[in-house]
């Protein structure tokens, strides 16, 4: 930093230059003696103010090249010795911002490798169903199969397809939540219609494996939320019960609604979850030693991710009489005067 060439620096120096000038020839007209004093009285104060000001813009300077240090990657450098003054302002408003920096920088070390964790098992989880297709494909190519035999390969290709589809579409939602692009509305959710928009998908999957569900509620029980997102978060729950009972089972949703929140417990009367499992129930991509080979792990994550943005809580648990349970709760907002 060139201290005279500082703009700052030549208003004063040009201030200070005709404040000398003006006084010393006013105290002249008087009496020369009176004009020497002057000048040597304003050239004493102008060398102190320039001598005070060019040692504040040396530590300005250094505080400037310690910034810069900071920026190119050097985390210990000491900003104490700015201890005084108006640089001990600056100094601790640096220091505020080198910290938050510092946060930062770990946030996005750590967004990072999620990211690629993330696309490591979105890309396995994509992998696998398209290898399978390939085979299927490569099956039907061959001329000397039956036609029933080709049908079933069809068919297997289908819901191969289906399966990629609803891991692109659970996917894309849950970037959506995660980005805040995804406007969950606040509106009064009637939790009958709730859940039978959320049983609706599963109906001929649970006839087929002769599955019953059970409900007990009074029919009138409300929640403040988004009822497209929280048909698909219910909906992963159930389908999730559906897929780890066996045939015959039962699935029963109880609901109830008190002055603090509104309560949906799904249960089922299936083996219930490992207790190994149950701390990573609801992690992206994780799949339970017991879960069927068409679980990615995704729809009970996404489910949390939705019950959570609409102020609400769930969680996972074993039945005392065996079995699963799903405690979901959206809590009501408190008027506060």
């Amino acid at each position: 930093m060139s201290f005279f060439r500082n703009p700052e620096i030549k208003k004063s120096f040009l201030f200070f230059s005709i404040l000398t000038l003006s006084s010393t020839v006013f105290a002249f007209i008087f009496e020369s003696r009176y004009g020497i004093f002057t000048f040597i009285l304003c050239l004493i104060f102008s060398l102190s103010h320039f001598v005070i000001t060019y040692k504040r813009y040396r530590k300005i300077a250094k505080l400037s090249d310690k910034i810069d240090r900071i920026l190119h990657g050097d985390k210990f450098i000491d900003l104490n010795e700015y201890s005084e003054g108006e640089l001990s302002i600056l100094q601790d408003e640096i220091q505020k911002l080198i910290i938050r920096l510092k946060e930062q920088t770990e946030m996005l070390k750590k967004d990072k490798v999620y990211l690629a964790d993330s696309l490591a098992d979105i890309s396995h989880q994509i992998r696998t169903p398209l290898t399978s297709i390939n085979i299927l494909l490569s099956l039907l190519s061959k001329s000397e199969i039956s036609y029933k035999r080709r049908q079933e390969l069809v068919n297997e290709i289908e819901v191969l397809l289906s399966r990629i589809e609803w891991l692109i579409s659970a996917l894309l939602k849950m970037s959506r939540l995660d980005a805040g692009t995804a406007t969950l509305q606040c509106k009064t959710v009637l939790v009958s219609e709730l859940i039978k928009l959320s049983i609706a998908p599963i109906t001929i999957p649970l006839e087929l494996r002769k599955q019953e569900i059970e409900l007990n509620m009074d029919g009138d029980e409300t929640y403040e939320g988004d009822l497209s997102w929280s048909v698909e978060a219910i909906g992963n729950i159930l389908k999730n019960c559906m897929e780890n009972i066996q045939k015959g089972g039962e699935i029963i949703i109880q609901v109830e609604e008190n002055p603090i929140y509104t309560e949906i417990i799904i249960s089922d009367n299936g083996p219930g979850i490992d207790k190994d499992d149950l701390p990573h129930l609801f992690e992206r991509f994780y799949k339970g030693k017991n879960a069927s080979g068409q679980s990615v792990g995704i729809g009970l994550a996404l489910a949390r991710t939705i019950i959570i943005g609409q102020n609400g809580s769930i969680k996972a648990e074993n039945k005392n009489n065996g079995g699963a349970r799903f405690i979901v709760r959206f809590y009501k907002k408190l008027d506060v005067k």
